[in-house]
């Protein structure tokens, strides 16, 4: 990616965020990075493996996701709130990314950070370094839960289901992952998504068999599987964990804390703490 489209992305995912609350165009969009909406598209598709408008609705879903579990909006409001003319029109469209209705997920779920904002890294040549996601509020609660474990999960096989099903497939996965990891845990447990088939679970527990006892809850339902155009595609995730101690943690170190217990687990291909 040259750095021209490394700018462009990045205004685009800007403006998107701005204006998530706000009524406007893709062709808008394209307009405020300075790029020909087609050009745009590609650049989305190249870097997210979906389009454009796909990805604005995604960060909306999540956005309204959020505020269905975290205040006290109807679903209704929260519709008009994401630009949505109508509930039943914002209820298909948040059916289609969390495979659930609005009502049953401000009921069920505690998690709400699908598709986090993305960031993206130069590294002054020809290619995009890395994309990240933005762990800030992820660094800010781990400064106040230094003596806890934190659980690290990665979905197994996930680039066989998105290239033998298809990425909307591996979208659905992802949400099961989600949510078996978000039911079994308890209300002080929080859950990030860090990477696209990488999870982070901050623990409240210091005792390292409660975490065991969580971690075993979420993997026992290794291998059921989803349903995805008469495909029966079975899923799994293993875990590693880490206890990220001490009160001077560096944001930068994140990443290479949670990739080590992660590549542990890849190692061993069984679930270790």
């Amino acid at each position: 990616m040259t750095l021209k489209n490394f700018y462009i992305l990045s205004d685009a995912i800007n403006y998107i965020e701005d204006n998530l609350c706000n009524e406007f165009t893709l062709e808008e969009v394209a307009n405020s990075c300075f790029s020909s909406l087609s050009g745009l598209k590609k650049l989305f598709s190249y870097a997210f493996h979906h389009g454009l408008k796909e990805y604005v609705s995604k960060r909306r879903m999540t956005h309204a996701a959020y505020d269905l579990i975290n205040t006290d909006l109807s679903v209704t409001e929260v519709a008009m709130k994401y630009q949505y003319n109508s509930p039943e029109v914002f209820s298909r469209a948040f059916f289609k990314v969390w495979g659930t209705p609005p009502s049953a997920f401000k009921k069920h779920w505690k998690f709400a950070g699908l598709f986090p904002k993305i960031t993206f890294e130069y590294n002054g040549g020809k290619v995009m370094s890395r994309k990240k996601v933005d762990l800030t509020e992820l660094y800010d609660l781990l400064k106040s839960r230094t003596k806890s474990y934190v659980l690290c999960f990665d979905m197994i096989h996930m680039e066989l289901i998105n290239t033998n099903y298809g990425h909307e497939a591996g979208d659905k996965a992802i949400v099961e992952c989600l949510r078996r990891i978000d039911t079994q845990s308890n209300e002080n447990c929080i859950l990030f998504r860090i990477g696209g088939d990488e999870f982070v679970l901050v623990t409240d527990k210091e005792d390292i068999h409660e975490v065991e006892e969580i971690s075993k809850s979420i993997l026992d339902f290794n291998g059921r599987p989803i349903f995805h155009n008469n495909a029966v595609i079975p899923v799994s995730m293993r875990v590693g964990c880490t206890k990220i101690t001490g009160s001077n943690i560096r944001y930068k170190d994140l990443y290479a804390d949670f990739d080590r217990a992660i590549g542990q687990a890849r190692e061993s291909e069984q679930s270790i703490l």
